[in-house]
């Protein structure tokens, strides 16, 4: 392994552990299935070291062997981390970090400070990182770890860059070269000449870093990582040089090899979060085209970035390791959904909005994130919290609606169908709650009718619905499973609502204690037309794909009365609509470029053509009155999304408590495909 080999190693590990298990040896077991997790790590196996992490972490704690579970926490939050999932690699590196402290596990914290300080560097936050990189070489130097010693320097190295202490970026960078052994892991070089390039490049030694960056790209031990960091930035510094063919190339290339590394993940829960790691790459892409007056392009390449899973699930899009963005014409796709599409990508320097119509498309410049994304946090705060309009909430509210939605009015018209294709913060937002200033001041759901897509590929798919039979599968007012899920009070009132809107023959109702997640997943649900549930509901931001629907105990099992997000995935559709009446059933975490995943992702990823999910808590005192008006539209024949709409009109202009948005509001339509 210290020699690079990693293959040779790995079959070593792989003979160990089954002696191991040969002789009983469950101590040698724990160690191999560690060594497995490090083998796959070092080969950017991140999905597989995740695996190898974790049963090596349940073994050992098993066996009460403490080294070797902190050192499985650890691994296990690196595989997360090069995953993209953040909070999860804080989580376990904190853990693994006050674990090595307790039992002396002197080297291993080094190597967990120093990961905690790459996550707090992703993050901007780099007085934490620098803290990080000094606390590792401080214990790094004690130990007299010559491996950790490097690790720290080049730690350092990459926050002094980002900081812009060039100088001293330079300084590390070039210890940790000399300190490296010559037949070493090229690893131990290779990192801190990345940082070395990036000095040149920003004191314009345009060839020194050129050439860096080169050599990096074209090293046959280069991790995948660091090969697409330095095609990206080769980019940037053909971009700065007014080099644009150059420039293209790269930007290309790095993206074609960010895609080879996706598509040898194995687990489509991973898939979900490693897009985070080419965010860069893509809005300096965008950016550029926008730049270059190539706007078309730059949609393309967004929308490419957009729905990847969902798509891929669906068989709307094969994985592959090229990147090759859609030549579908986004008009044609306007023509074909019946209405204007307003596509968003927030970007680090500026963000853009393309508006679509059947005849042109218009690109619009937007404040950059930074700007727009604490208005969006503290207007949606202030929307489910049921506060009254404040004057700050009321000028957030306009102030979006200037900033996300005025520069396209042109392309408007009263009563159009619009399709929203939000990033970022945006897929917290529900727009039907802007506030229209003039002539007179009104949310804009008074003005149009409004559907959310996870991209225009997925909304391309989304005309060739097969409607069928009204054939209704209703599940809800459950069995409380504990205290922490009361009955709700209003559940029976809102399964009949909902059930006389249908024929007694198609129907299937599965209430109080018949009403299990057992009693879905055995009820075909790919037969019924639409299906409604009235439950509670819980959003995971951690794993979102254990979301769950709350339903009656099936078992002795702990948790058998959830109906979780990983399941429903796995039962086909072909619902027209599937309402989830609960609460948070948008998801409460939305992932780049994948939008917000939870329970109506995980329907629309099971093929449902539209699903209605919560943003936040819903109230079970105006919800059944909305399901009322909305299966009454459905019945006289209205699209789910203009049924939706009609529904909240009635309780926005009922005149009472019902008008606020914190009622009508949370409820979001998504299109599938």
């Amino acid at each position: 392994m210290e020699l690079g080999h990693f293959e040779s190693a790995q079959r070593l590990f792989d003979q160990t552990l089954v002696s191991a298990r040969a002789r009983g040896d469950r101590f040698l077991e724990a160690t191999a299935l560690l060594n497995l997790s490090w083998s796959e790590l070092q080969q950017e196996h991140f999905d597989q070291a995740v695996d190898w992490s974790d049963r090596a972490y349940r073994f050992s704690t098993a066996i009460d062997a403490g080294f070797i579970a902190q050192a499985a926490l650890g691994n296990l939050g690196w595989a997360y981390y090069r995953l993209g999932e953040q909070e999860k690699a804080l989580g376990l590196f904190l853990e693994a970090r006050e674990r090595a402290n307790k039992i002396g596990a002197v080297t291993d914290e080094v190597a967990w400070l120093t990961n905690l300080g790459y996550v707090y560097l992703d993050a901007g936050d780099y007085s934490k990182a620098e803290q990080s990189y000094q606390d590792a070489l401080a214990l790094a130097q004690k130990i007299t770890s010559k491996e950790d010693i490097l690790n720290a320097l080049v730690s350092l190295a990459l926050v002094s860059e980002r900081t812009g202490n060039l100088p001293q970026a330079r300084d590390y960078a070039d210890k940790t070269i000399a300190l490296a052994p010559k037949d070493g892991n090229r690893l131990d070089v290779l990192y801190p000449m990345l940082v070395k390039g990036h000095v040149a490049a920003r004191m314009h030694d345009t060839a020194q870093a050129e050439k860096t960056f080169r050599e990096i790209e074209q090293d046959p031990k280069s991790h995948v990582f660091l090969k697409w960091e330095a095609e990206h930035s080769l980019a940037q510094l053909y971009e700065d040089e007014n080099k644009s063919d150059a420039a293209d190339r790269e930007y290309r290339a790095a993206l074609t090899t960010f895609e080879t590394a996706r598509s040898s993940l194995q687990h489509e829960e991973s898939s979900l979060p490693f897009p985070a790691n080419a965010s860069r790459i893509y809005d300096d892409y965008i950016h550029f085209l926008v730049g270059q007056g190539k706007s078309a392009e730059a949609l393309q390449v967004a929308d490419y970035d957009r729905g990847r899973t969902l798509a891929e699930g669906l068989g709307l899009l094969q994985k592959g390791t090229s990147f090759k963005p859609d030549r579908a014409k986004a008009q044609t796709i306007a023509r074909r959904a019946g209405g204007t599409i307003l596509f968003y990508w927030l970007g680090e320097k500026q963000s853009y909005l393309w508006a679509i119509t059947s005849q042109k498309t218009n690109v619009f410049p937007l404040p950059p994130k930074s700007e727009i994304e604490p208005v969006v946090q503290r207007y949606r705060k202030a929307l489910s919290e049921q506060q009254e309009f404040l004057p700050t909430t009321d000028a957030d509210g306009r102030a979006l609606y200037r900033m996300l939605v005025a520069p396209a009015t042109s392309l408007l018209t009263k009563d159009a169908r619009v399709f929203i294709i939000p990033d970022g913060s945006l897929n917290t937002l529900n727009f039907e709650t802007l506030l229209v200033p003039d002539p007179s001041p009104r949310y804009w759901i008074e003005d149009v009718t409004i559907a959310d897509a996870s991209s225009l590929r997925m909304l391309a798919a989304s005309g060739g619905a097969n409607r069928h039979a009204s054939s209704l599968l209703l599940l809800g007012d459950a069995v409380a499973p504990n205290t922490d899920y009361p009955e709700l009070r209003k559940a029976a009132a809102e399964m009949e609502i909902v059930e006389k809107h249908f024929p007694a023959a198609q129907q299937k109702i599965f209430a109080r204690e018949q009403a299990t997640p057992a009693a879905y997943l055995a009820s075909k649900p790919e037969q019924f037309s639409y299906i409604h549930f009235v439950a509670h509901g819980t959003a995971s931001r951690v794993s979102p794909l254990d979301s769950a629907i709350v339903l009656s105990r099936a078992g002795t099992e702990e948790d058998s009365f959830k109906l979780y997000a990983r399941n429903i995935i796995l039962h086909p559709l072909r619902a027209e609509l599937v309402t989830i009446s609960t609460c948070y059933g948008a998801g409460s975490r939305a992932y780049s470029g994948e939008g917000l995943v939870g329970l109506s992702w995980a329907f629309l990823r099971a093929g449902a053509h539209n699903v209605i999910g919560a943003l936040w808590e819903v109230s079970d005192v105006s919800t059944p009155r909305l399901m009322d008006e909305l299966y009454g539209a459905l019945k006289k024949g209205s699209t789910p999304e203009a049924a939706l709409r009609a529904a909240k009109l009635s309780l926005l202009h009922s005149g009472g408590a019902f008008g606020k948005p914190f009622y009508w509001a949370p409820f979001q339509l998504y299109t599938g495909s």
